[in-house]
């Protein structure tokens, strides 16, 4: 599984999930922490986190990381890949 993030400005560096299934544990440990709430606190108050629904990214253990972080999750409908815009990077790329 590979992980990325972009925004208006740019890209991170992709991430590579080797070994096994991506778990909320996982997901906290090898992209929240290093990635993510880094970032976010490097752009501030306006950072907004969009993901989707996947179980993993859904774990109570996630959803404490991110509110005890103050970290603002923009919520998108289940079955929404449409209006995920790396979503559309994916297809280009695939």
């Amino acid at each position: 599984m590979v992980w990325g993030g972009i925004n208006i400005v740019g890209r991170t560096n992709l991430h590579i999930i080797q070994n096994g299934t991506l778990t909320g544990r996982r997901y906290a440990d090898e992209i929240l922490r290093p990635h993510i709430i880094p970032y976010a606190g490097a752009i501030g108050d306006s950072f907004v986190f969009q993901d989707d629904n996947v179980r993993p990214y859904r774990a109570r253990l996630v959803e404490n990381m991110l509110e005890s972080e103050t970290i603002q999750r923009m919520e998108l409908p289940a079955c929404s890949s449409d209006l995920n815009p790396i979503e559309h990077v994916w297809d280009i790329l695939g």
